[in-house]
């Protein structure tokens, strides 16, 4: 028997098995979403500021 042949439907390869439950994002996480990169940036700088500020005393 030709099993190419019988019009057998493939699975796709790359796709994950399920999707998460929890995902970021979602409506069952709403607070997985990312930060703002503007936030982020300035929690740097007072970061650096602050370890500055230790150096110097």
């Amino acid at each position: 028997m030709d099993y190419a042949k019988s019009k057998a439907i493939k699975a796709d390869k790359n796709r994950p098995p399920h999707a998460e439950h929890n995902a970021k994002g979602t409506t069952k996480n709403p607070f997985g979403q990312q930060r703002p990169k503007a936030e982020l940036i300035a929690r740097m700088k007072a970061a650096v500021e602050a370890k500055k500020a230790n150096k110097e005393n």
